[in-house]
């Protein structure tokens, strides 16, 4: 049989040849490889490119922590391919396709860049999927990834997955609102919007069961094995010296503080420290935690500092503001998203509580918790990471006293708590009593925000925490 092209469609690759006749398949000779081209069909299904979308904030790289899958393995829509680390937080990536894994484009620690592709996907065409990624024989172009549709003439941000959840349940995209980037309905906005209309109650997604559920009191006492967990754990083995310089990459979250901090320390620092005298506040505490506990909750301090710092940015908005690159406009921000920084394995994040204007001392806790249990597990996400407008840092769970806290840009104010001692003080007798003193270290943008205003301001939380009961007065 005389043939003048022969497609390989193992590789799809379109191959040139000279006229030769084919006694086996062993007899084939080919000559040189054309260049790639593009192809509508392939004899076992089309293979596509799925690359890395925009996470948002900003990031254009990040870190592969871990495959889910394999070369081979068959993925379905929403599965999970891999876990993606930012320089401010980790990303589960999932499928967006039904098909056959052919090819990983990167290994694990490496750097995957967004909008590059991430793995290789084999879908079967004949399922009536269109495909909104390159396909692999496709030459480079210049077009980026094409991920919306044309309703009734509206422009609807949507992958194909959530496109083809939105069909499968009879809804139309342009009648939900989506919470992603420019507007992109996510597979959370499609489940709330069905939610609505059918008054569902779904179930929580894998990251919000972390949070936990409400208890009966024989199952509080399981809280210590937590507690032990975060122990820190000796050396098991002697540390051997190699007598060699070692060099490793900056990256993930000590690759944000690098980028954070010099962007902070070209802002013009102003302290105040101060000293609180929580007496009534622990003894408060003590009475309110079994109530807690019982509803499934730990309750510590912080809910207490957050709460009496956001009663006092009512007063002095100016410490919940920020202040733009060129110093020529102030934005006062509405919400007040207090973040507390968290000493992780990972290194220093620094998630935040939203919108504690309108929070609950409990609603606090709740939310400290979950934060605090995915922080442990290095699974919080990017919207638990940004957004926030103030910062406390309890500097006091490790040991120290006094701090030096650096501003984290574009935020214009941050504390940073110290232990809580017992230590002997007079009363306005003369008497001496037992006290439990704590000190706090403020720093301020003193661009804006001169030294009469956070002393005033830590004067408000002072009185709050000092005199617990006050806080009902001004709570909402």
């Amino acid at each position: 049989v005389c043939i003048h092209r022969v497609t390989s469609c193992s590789s799809i690759h379109f191959i040139k040849s000279k006229y030769v006749c084919v006694f086996d398949k062993s007899a084939l000779k080919f000559s040189h490889q054309q260049r790639l081209l593009r192809t509508s069909a392939v004899s076992h299904g089309q293979i596509v490119q799925f690359k890395l979308s925009d996470i948002g904030e900003g990031i254009t790289e990040v870190t592969v922590k871990e495959w889910y899958i394999k070369e081979g393995d068959s993925v379905s829509q929403f599965d999970s391919i891999c876990e993606v680390q930012s320089d401010k937080a980790s990303v589960t990536i999932t499928s967006r396709y039904d098909g056959v894994i052919r090819k990983l484009h990167y290994s694990i620690d490496d750097t995957a860049f967004v909008g590059k592709p991430l793995v290789d996907i084999e879908i079967d065409t004949s399922k009536g999927v269109a495909p909104e990624e390159d396909v692999v024989e496709t030459p480079p172009m210049s077009h980026e990834e094409h991920t919306h549709q044309e309703i009734k003439g509206h422009k609807t941000l949507a992958t194909p997955a959530v496109r083809r959840l939105a069909m499968e349940n009879n809804i139309k995209l342009s009648e939900v609102v989506g919470t992603g980037k420019d507007n992109r309905i996510l597979k959370e906005d499609i489940l709330n919007y069905l939610a609505k209309q059918t008054g569902a109650i779904l179930p929580p997604s894998p990251k919000a069961e972390i949070v936990p559920p409400l208890r009966k009191t024989e199952t509080v006492p399981a809280a210590p094995k937590d507690k032990a967990r975060k122990l820190p754990v000796p050396v098991s083995r002697p540390i051997a010296f190699s007598g060699k310089d070692k060099t490793e990459p900056v990256t993930g979250f000590q690759k944000a503080m690098v980028k954070t901090m010099s962007a902070a320390l070209k802002i013009p620092h102003f302290g105040y420290c101060d000293e609180i005298d929580l007496t009534q506040l622990v003894q408060l505490r003590e009475e309110l935690k079994p109530l807690a506990e019982l509803r499934g909750v730990k309750l510590s301090f912080m809910p207490f500092f957050i709460k009496a710092a956001s009663l006092g940015l009512l007063q002095y908005p100016i410490l919940n503001a920020s202040l733009d690159e060129n110093c020529q406009n102030v934005t006062y921000k509405a919400s007040h998203n207090i973040g507390v920084a968290m000493d992780t394995e990972q290194g220093l994040i620094v998630p935040n509580v939203k919108n504690v204007q309108v929070c609950s001392v409990f609603d606090i806790a709740v939310e400290l918790n979950r934060l605090q249990s995915l922080g442990s597990a290095g699974q919080l996400g990017t919207s638990d990471l940004t957004g926030g407008t103030f910062t406390l840092s309890n500097i006091g769970t490790i040991g120290g006293t006094y701090a030096k806290p650096v501003i984290l840009p574009p935020e214009v104010a941050i504390g940073a708590l110290g232990k809580i001692q017992v230590l002997p003080r007079f009363n306005g007798k003369g008497e001496v009593f037992k006290a439990q003193i704590m000190n706090v270290s403020w720093s301020a943008d003193h661009r804006i925000i001169d030294g009469a205003t956070m002393a005033r301001f830590s004067n408000l939380w002072k009185s709050y925490l000092e005199n617990p009961a006050s806080m009902l007065l001004d709570l909402k």
